[in-house]
């Protein structure tokens, strides 16, 4: 079954981290996508630019309005994201808990829809 893992992290305190911190960090994610790929169950992975260049679409009577950088204030922002590929829930949660952003954020775990099995 696939999974998604949400990165969520203040990325306010990223953008306040010094250039060593940072490159520590992207260390750790460098060797977490390296072992998730040498382990077969990861199919997509990605960073996301921050929250300011994010565009929310809503459409209103039938009109479609656009809302630029963040719509919600949140404590925590959607960062990046890991499809993989597991056996069952419990696989996923153990690759999730090695993530690096597990550390100073939080990921979650949600299962994708397979549409091929709906009958």
């Amino acid at each position: 079954m696939q999974y998604l893992l949400l990165i969520y992290s203040d990325e306010k305190a990223g953008a306040d981290m010094s250039k060593d911190a940072m490159d520590a960090v992207m260390a750790d994610y460098n060797a977490y996508t390296d072992d998730l790929g040498r382990s077969g169950l990861m199919r997509a992975g990605e960073a996301l630019h921050p929250t300011s260049a994010a565009t929310t679409v809503r459409v209103q009577n039938g009109k479609t309005v656009t809302t630029h950088g963040p719509f919600a204030e949140t404590k925590e922002q959607l960062g990046g994201f890991y499809m993989i590929d597991c056996k069952n829930l419990d696989e996923a949660i153990a690759w999730a808990a090695k993530c690096p952003g597990a550390r100073a954020g939080s990921i979650e775990v949600r299962p994708v829809m397979d549409f091929s099995q709906a009958q």
